[in-house]
């Protein structure tokens, strides 16, 4: 079961259950502060010193069956190569948890993005269900991974997909074979500056 909702939302539960172990797997520097244990394959054990830190090294998550009442996997699944291991190993270590990623838009915007993504996501409303494809540039770069921070914090909602799942995650991978045109950057300040002009002698 998947259902969209929001990080406020989910954070709300974990502190009314202060007794679950908690996940937070692949969150770099950023990890959730209500996580019990972080895990990453960057060894990150000198950043969390003061925390539970595991260093992935293999595939297989060194967890043990339903090990954890909740997992966080935030801006994860879109750079992991086996997507359908993974998420099986979500499943396997928890029966609930909290997924983020970035929208198609977010996903092109950002410049570190195109070379470090694998996967673009959408989510289907209808069905309730995540639609996983082949990542494709279609805007040229225009922001860095910090700068897009700033966005973030307006227009969350065009730029995020958040989901809490229970039980099983519910995916499909689609092969998006439509023929894409690229946006270019030069072509949009053209437009920009085109416009801009005639406005002026208006």
């Amino acid at each position: 079961m998947l259902k969209r909702t929001h990080l406020d939302t989910i954070n709300k539960l974990i502190k009314k259950n202060s007794n679950w172990k908690i996940l937070d797997i692949g969150c770099g520097y950023s990890a959730n502060e209500n996580a019990t244990i972080i895990a990453d394959t960057q060894d990150l054990t000198f950043f969390y010193k003061d925390k539970n830190f595991i260093h992935l090294k293999e595939k297989k998550l060194p967890f043990r069956d339903n090990e954890f009442d909740f997992v966080i996997a935030s801006h994860v699944l879109e750079h992991v190569e086996d997507v359908n291991f993974f998420i099986l190993e979500l499943q396997r270590i928890t029966k609930q948890g909290y997924i983020e990623l970035p929208t198609k838009l977010e996903d092109n915007l950002v410049f570190e993005n195109k070379n470090d993504h694998i996967w673009s996501m959408t989510y289907n409303d209808e069905h309730n269900v995540l639609l996983i494809s082949k990542r494709n540039q279609i805007i040229e770069p225009l922001l860095t991974v910090s700068s897009i921070k700033y966005f973030n914090k307006y227009f969350r909602d065009s730029l995020v997909i958040e989901i809490f799942w229970e039980k099983e995650i519910n995916y499909e991978i689609v092969d998006d074979k439509e023929k894409l045109l690229k946006i270019s950057r030069i072509k949009l300040l053209k437009k920009f500056f085109s416009k801009s002009i005639r406005n002026i002698f208006k």
